[in-house]
């Protein structure tokens, strides 16, 4: 009986159809994932070697996702994750471009926190992985609102 339940809601999900996200929710959520991301840097060295830098890759997919889900709340989860990705692969693929003009720019802290310096293909992995947390967090959030009467 439950899992009746469960399974009209889940085909009733929002992966393509509009959601209604809260901005006010997400602008908090949004500071609280760079908050936590740039503690991932700042304190590294807690971490074992090989995990040190994707923590921070993987919270710099979510706060992609967040600023897509932001920007555009009637969005389905599934696009934003499509977008948060594609910006996110985009984001590590120019990083092949090492124009002058651009490495001046990443030599910046916040050039080189939003655009990266050098590609690394281990981190497409940390892409995806912090935009599945990102998708099934919300398909957690709008599963836990939807009406089972």
């Amino acid at each position: 009986m439950q899992f009746n339940y469960v399974l009209r809601s889940f085909k009733s999900m929002p992966f393509s159809t509009p959601c209604s996200r809260n901005r006010a929710l997400y602008a908090v959520l949004i500071l609280v994932v760079i908050a936590i991301g740039l503690a991932s840097r700042q304190y590294s060295h807690l971490l074992p070697p090989q995990l040190r830098k994707y923590p921070g890759d993987a919270l710099w997919a979510l706060m992609v996702f967040l600023m897509f889900g932001f920007a555009r709340p009637r969005w389905s989860i599934f696009r934003t994750a499509a977008a948060a990705l594609a910006t996110s692969y985009l984001v590590e693929f120019s990083q092949l471009y090492q124009a002058p003009w651009l490495n001046v720019i990443r030599q910046t802290t916040l050039g080189h926190l939003v655009l990266g310096s050098g590609f690394h293909a281990e981190d497409l992995l940390a892409y995806a992985l912090g935009v599945i947390v990102g998708l099934l967090g919300e398909l957690i959030y709008f599963l836990g609102r939807v009406n089972y009467s």
